[in-house]
């Protein structure tokens, strides 16, 4: 049978309902107790032998004769359910057994007891349709030929899989963590525009619209970075935003365009205070969720991990023809108004992250690879940069931030310069930053972790896709 035939065969079975004055949508339901209630008192309710209202979906369904046994899962948990035509009106009976499918909500009452088999299960003495499925439910994932399917039809890969859903809810409870954690330390949760004059606070190609009534041009925030630091200048000592950042960049198995980041920054700080901090907090993460104790992490300077793993011997010095060169035999494309910073980042990106397991912290940057870190004092050419990386993926980058609004000014001069040569990923100009800065920034410090990068390493999983509910993906229809 095809799916319009099965289609066409649950309309039938709706418009039956509808004749015989039965509203299959319902505005409102009963419900005494959700599922896992039911087995959590299992004992207790039987003992009472007092009937109660229970909903959910139907899951399976195994109809013999005068009787049958159903699963009806209410999001909480599944529990089964056997209704028999000795038990209820045989028009009941009949109603049920020619109009309800798998996939159907229906609304029970009954009571409960053990079957043979010492399952526990719900004796049917009444049921009424509350929502009539017009679709039949997969029976299993390995049957699709599109491999994305799960991806698009999110809903579904969430109703027939578990560990699926068990994944989105552990992500749920990291997220709840992070926020308690750093509620506890006296940071602040702030909202900040998606919608920006200029994308700036990060190295990115952003997505640009349009305001009709302002008639004016307009992008989605890459990062939230300057108006955090904004607030920084206007008083507020430890902020933080979790929250949805967009940038127009491919889609691999660590990247999509729209990403989940939370940003945070505190007065008076420097990096190296929030190494402790950040390591601080997947430690109390790891303990909680896995009940593991981390090592200390470990630290390596930019420069070192180059010639470690790229075997740049002479990095410090090495000019960007050299660098070029390098960046050849390791397959890596260069673009004519590519910065030296830029082909070693790419060589870092390729070549060298992939190969840091153990969580690393990754310090001392050139001061090119960051126009807001603050230099190192003592080192022009250095900034007060790190990353974190486990595993291979870029889990958190912060920096001590550069608070000098001359400094400043020219660094973002130098952007200006890339971006007239060809480079798309640069910090523009802000005025209203710089003019922000002017009034006086303290010193801080800020970091930025990915969530969903975060929540790929704790649930052992590789494709960012996973653990985003509903990641990007090319319409199935081209002409879409």
């Amino acid at each position: 049978m095809s799916l319009e035939d099965i289609r066409n065969e649950r309309i039938r079975k709706l418009n039956l309902l509808k004749e015989k004055g039965i509203e299959p949508y319902p505005v409102s339901v009963e419900r005494d107790f959700s599922v896992a209630e039911i087995l959590k008192n299992f004992s207790k309710l039987s003992k009472k032998k007092k009937p109660f209202f229970v909903v959910g979906r139907i899951m399976a369904m195994r109809m013999h004769g005068g009787a049958g046994f159903f699963n009806i899962n209410d999001g909480s948990a599944s529990i089964q359910a056997y209704i028999k035509k000795d038990d209820i009106r045989t028009e009941q009976f009949d109603l049920f057994n020619d109009t309800v499918d798998i996939g159907d909500f229906v609304e029970l009452r009954g009571t409960l007891f053990i079957t043979k088999t010492k399952e526990k299960t719900i004796k049917v003495s009444q049921w009424r349709i509350i929502a009539k499925s017009l679709r039949p439910l997969p029976e299993k994932w390995y049957g699709l030929q599109d491999i994305e399917e799960k991806f698009r039809k999110r809903y579904l890969d969430l109703l027939m899989n578990d560990e699926v859903k068990q994944r989105f809810l552990l992500r749920s409870k990291i997220i709840s963590e992070i926020r308690n954690f750093l509620d506890k330390e006296n940071f602040i949760e702030v909202e900040t525009p998606i919608l920006q004059h200029l994308a700036g606070g990060a190295l990115a190609e952003p997505f640009k619209t349009h305001h009709n009534t302002l008639d004016m041009e307009l992008y989605l925030r890459i990062a939230p970075e300057l108006y955090l630091k904004k607030l920084l200048i206007g008083g507020f000592e430890k902020v933080y935003e979790l929250g949805r950042n967009f940038r127009n960049e491919g889609i691999d198995a660590t990247h999509n365009p729209e990403f989940t980041m939370i940003e945070v920054y505190e007065a008076y700080q420097d990096a190296e205070g929030l190494r402790k901090f950040i390591e601080k907090i997947i430690k109390a993460l790891i303990k909680k969720l896995s009940k593991k104790n981390l090592k200390k992490f470990n630290t390596i300077s930019y420069f070192d991990v180059l010639k470690r793993f790229a075997l740049i011997t002479d990095i410090e010095k090495a000019s960007r023809d050299s660098l070029i060169l390098k960046a050849q035999q390791f397959g890596i494309k260069v673009e004519t108004f590519e910065s030296r910073e830029k082909i070693m980042d790419n060589i870092f990106k390729k070549i060298c992250r992939p190969k840091i397991v153990q969580p690393t912290f990754v310090v001392d940057y050139p001061a090119g690879s960051s126009p807001l870190a603050k230099r190192k004092e003592g080192n022009w050419e250095m900034i007060d940069r790190f990353q974190l990386i486990i595993d291979g993926v870029e889990v958190a980058n912060g920096f001590s931030e550069l608070n000098d609004p001359i400094d400043q000014r020219n660094r973002f001069i130098e952007q200006d310069k890339a971006r007239e040569k060809g480079e798309k990923e640069v910090s523009p100009s802000d005025e209203d930053y710089l003019e922000a800065m002017e009034y006086g920034m303290p010193p801080a410090s800020g970091f930025g972790i990915g969530i969903d990068r975060l929540v790929m390493l704790l649930t052992n999983t590789h494709n960012i896709r996973e653990v985003i509910l509903f990641p990007i993906l090319r319409p199935k229809d081209s002409n879409q």
